[in-house]
């Protein structure tokens, strides 16, 4: 802990948002460490990494690293800077149900979510033994904890979870798993670009590095994560295939190369010379994934695209032309690494082409009034009908 460089934590409203800075003299294993946590980013003109600031993400960041250095706030504001009361016992459980999380092969993301969501809970009842929890205890935390904070739905599913996976690696509390119930995820529809504007997003993009990142991702739908840990081992040239290794829930799949993203691939790999993985950093090492936020946001506002539009807009594009091209959607199931083919349908639901080939009602009965009053060659709902 002593040879650890300090944390120090900062507020700031940085892309019109309320944000958490979190800053450390350069060290491996704080930035390893940093990079588990789902949503922070880095800035190069802050020179800072950051997240959106909640009591749920700084209180996060003081657990992760509590006992490996010294986390100063004094820069917060005290009505943020949460504290927990656990015991040392607490805290020993805590660090076993970590260990017994990395033992079943769960993410670092996960382990980290799950362990935080757990000790907020035990901290919540520290003066309730375990034992004599229940599902009473459960609710209680929801309606306080939950309610108060303002965290989502699913922040509130990602507790059930870890809990369910709590209450069998301590099997000795009264909680009945059998009534744990998550509420219902919330299901938003894809953000989806036009080929037009995927085309030119990358003709706007000027740097030979980035347009390849962007070709690649939106030509075999990957995931930024599955984009960043691609080596160049990976790529079956002579197949015209790519293998994504341990996407999402560790499964291995196939992805066919584009025609016309091979010439932008030898390109790209002979003027920047990759070593280990597709895209590396200056340093060498993983790319960073705000890098790729970044440029493409620039390449949008160049391309006069005003929507959102992040690296996962360019794998719903590429799921819903697919569909639209005619390709099955078990094919594309496949094609995007998805367990289950309820989440690939979602896509159906986003199909421009079919949706513009129902007739809707309103002109089916000007048409049909059009036929009835032979005199009247166009009625328009501007003028008298």
């Amino acid at each position: 802990m002593k040879n650890l460089p300090t944390i120090f934590l900062e507020q700031k409203v940085h892309r019109k948002e309320h944000q958490l800075l979190i800053k450390f003299k350069y060290h491996q294993k704080l930035i390893d460490l940093i990079k588990t946590v789902d949503g922070v980013r880095w800035s190069t003109s802050l020179k800072s990494w950051y997240f959106k600031n909640t009591d749920k993400n700084l209180l996060l960041i003081t657990c992760l690293f509590e006992g490996i250095t010294t986390v100063n706030t004094s820069n917060i504001s005290r009505k943020k800077v949460f504290r927990r009361n656990l015991t040392e016992d607490q805290k020993i459980l805590l660090n076993n149900f970590y260990l017994y999380l990395k033992g079943k092969r769960y993410s670092q993301s996960t382990i980290n979510t799950y362990t935080f969501f757990i000790a907020d809970f035990i901290n919540f009842h520290t003066k309730t033994a375990l034992e004599d929890l229940t599902n009473r205890n459960v609710e209680e935390f929801i309606e306080t904890v939950f309610m108060e904070r303002n965290y989502s739905v699913s922040s509130q599913r990602q507790f059930i979870s870890a809990l369910k996976i709590f209450i069998v690696f301590y099997p000795q509390t009264a909680i009945n798993d059998l009534q744990l119930e998550r509420p219902k995820k919330s299901r938003k529809l894809p953000n989806v670009l036009s080929q037009e504007e995927i085309l030119e997003i990358i003709r706007c993009t000027q740097n030979l590095k980035h347009r390849a990142i962007l070709a690649l991702i939106y030509s075999c739908g990957l995931r930024i994560s599955e984009l960043i840990n691609l080596k160049l081992k990976d790529f079956h040239i002579e197949r015209k295939q790519l293998i994504v290794n341990q996407g999402k829930g560790r499964k291995d799949r196939y992805v066919s190369l584009a025609d016309s993203f091979l010439p932008l691939l030898s390109n790209y790999y002979y003027s920047y010379k990759p070593k280990v993985y597709f895209v590396e950093g200056q340093k060498g090492g993983k790319y960073s994934a705000e890098s790729v936020r970044q440029f493409l946001r620039k390449s949008c506002l160049k391309a006069k695209i005003y929507k959102t539009v992040t690296p996962h807009t360019l794998r719903h594009s590429y799921a819903t032309h697919l569909l639209e091209n005619g390709v099955d959607i078990r094919y594309i199931q496949s094609l995007l690494g998805h367990a289950k083919p309820e989440t690939t349908m979602i896509y159906t639901h986003v199909k421009r082409k079919d949706l513009m080939e129902i007739q809707n009602p309103l002109d089916v009965a000007l048409q049909k009034l059009e036929k009835a009053d032979k005199e009247n060659k166009k009625l328009l709902l501007s003028r008298k009908i």
